[in-house]
């Protein structure tokens, strides 16, 4: 699903956010990427996304070499993917339901399996009673759920979150890593980065730790201590 090959990224000026980086997330896996701020963490969802190219190295993502993607083909591979951020990065002038239709009408999914597809997002995450809310209108927590929902709108073979629980109280933040674990059970490949040590400790999943751009642990029931 996601294959990192001696990949190095320097950035213009000579800071050096992954150092050789070796790294496989297979199909079907929950992983959480940790570390302190500056380690790389960031730069490595963007050269999953190829917001970045990386100076050395090779880029795999679903089998797609991401060095020999032409423009025009990068799209349809970001379509296989869903992204949550901290900020949630909703449509302020757009309902909930337009929210989470958007991210289909973008790739011009029928009207039809639109409207059964947001339904029974907004069901699985809890809002099915909150269609025509706006951002504004609703809690932290019920906006990441809306955010979630339009992430996983078309079917996603990977999701990357980006500091998800960030915003949220504990409550909120166990609902959320409860719904992604659950896109996870569905065979949806979730990658999370984070600096909540609760959820990770909680969760037992396969734990990434970088440090300086370094990959140091490594550990498929990850437990991390305070060091973060």
């Amino acid at each position: 699903m996601v294959d990192f090959n001696h990949v190095t990224m320097v950035y213009p000026g000579g800071n050096k956010a992954i150092d050789d980086l070796n790294l496989k997330i297979n199909n079907g896996e929950f992983v959480f990427v940790v570390g302190a701020s500056g380690s790389g963490k960031s730069t490595l969802l963007k050269l999953i996304l190829k917001e970045l190219s990386p100076t050395e190295g090779r880029v795999t993502i679903m089998g797609n070499d991401l060095s020999t993607v032409k423009s025009k083909g990068l799209p349809l591979i970001r379509r296989q993917m869903g992204v949550v951020f901290q900020d949630f990065r909703l449509l302020k002038d757009r309902t909930v339901y337009e929210n989470v239709a958007f991210a289909m009408q973008v790739v011009e999914t029928p009207k039809r399996d639109i409207k059964i597809r947001v339904n029974e997002l907004l069901s699985m995450v809890g809002l099915a009673n909150k269609e025509k809310a706006y951002p504004d209108e609703l809690s932290g927590g019920e906006q990441q759920r809306v955010a979630l929902a339009r992430a996983l709108a078309n079917r996603p073979k990977l999701l990357l979150a980006d500091e998800p629980t960030g915003n949220l109280d504990v409550d909120n933040a166990n609902e959320i890593m409860k719904l992604l674990e659950r896109a996870n059970a569905r065979g949806t490949t979730v990658v999370v980065v984070t600096h909540n040590m609760d959820v990770v400790n909680s969760m037992r999943k396969r734990v990434i730790t970088l440090s300086h751009g370094i990959l140091i642990k490594d550990q498929p029931e990850g437990y991390i201590s305070n060091e973060f």
